[in-house]
């Protein structure tokens, strides 16, 4: 059935967030902080081997030499574009509209917030977190395609794997993590829905620039996640569609 797998993906990241928010605060907080360390190591380490395997078979392909300029530019004009738009200023105002609506409920996050505000910032940081982390990246464009055309395969995959990130991510920025079901539904259902139209474009070499790119900005939230350096991933979405279209038009 077309959209199933944008389904199973949703109940993944709920359960996931469920036991997260349920058996977090059963957990030491220094033990929290090294698995969060290691999530965002193993992050980067997906980001990296996806964006550099793009890389190679956007090489490969008719674009040849010009694949490393295709991802630079691409980087640089979707940044541009994406701070021009504000993307990252309205998905963080969106999660603080999130947190004014479950606002009246402080036990859906888990912790122990020490300081003022501490409980808001997680969940807006959670719900922007694993929105980039869930929705970001060639198995979200080509699982939800897939699902769309009646192969939910792909998608049941990404379903596992943002079940347990979920799980590890809801212990410490809480029910925004949950909410990043939202985001979820619209883009991945969306392309699904879109799929009949779209699946002509999605040649190899396209499919290989979105990879390319996607993969860079998972490997910032790494960074992100383990504490390292934040970078405004939000704004620099629209490279990932700017890397789509040259790959189209140079291949």
């Amino acid at each position: 059935m077309p959209g199933a797998g944008v389904i199973v993906n949703v109940v993944a990241v709920l359960v996931g967030t469920g036991i997260g928010l349920l058996f977090g605060s059963m957990i030491a907080e220094r033990f929290r902080l090294i698995a969060f360390s290691a999530i965002g190591l193993s992050t980067m380490v997906i980001g990296a081997s996806m964006s550099i395997g793009g890389l190679s078979d956007l090489g490969r392909s008719a674009v040849g030499d010009y694949s490393g300029l295709v991802l630079v530019g691409a980087l640089v004009l979707g940044s541009v574009t994406g701070e021009a738009i504000r993307i990252e200023h309205y998905l963080e105002r969106f999660g603080h509209w999130l947190q004014s609506v479950v606002a009246k409920r402080p036990s859906l996050s888990p912790g122990k917030s020490t300081q003022p505000g501490e409980r808001g910032h997680n969940l807006v940081e959670g719900f922007v977190t694993a929105s980039l982390l869930f929705c970001v990246g060639a198995m979200a464009v080509l699982g939800s395609l897939q699902d769309g055309m009646g192969d939910p395969q792909l998608l049941y995959l990404k379903s596992l794997l943002d079940g347990i990130a979920s799980v590890a991510l809801a212990t410490t920025l809480g029910v925004g993590v949950g909410l990043s079901v939202i985001p979820v539904i619209v883009v991945q259902g969306g392309i699904a829905l879109g799929a009949s139209f779209l699946q002509p474009f999605m040649t190899p070499a396209v499919i290989a620039a979105i990879e390319m790119s996607g993969g860079a900005l998972i490997f910032c939230i790494g960074l992100d996640l383990a504490g390292i350096k934040r970078l405004p991933v939000g704004n620099m979405l629209p490279a990932i569609v700017f890397a789509a279209v040259a790959a189209g038009v140079l291949a």
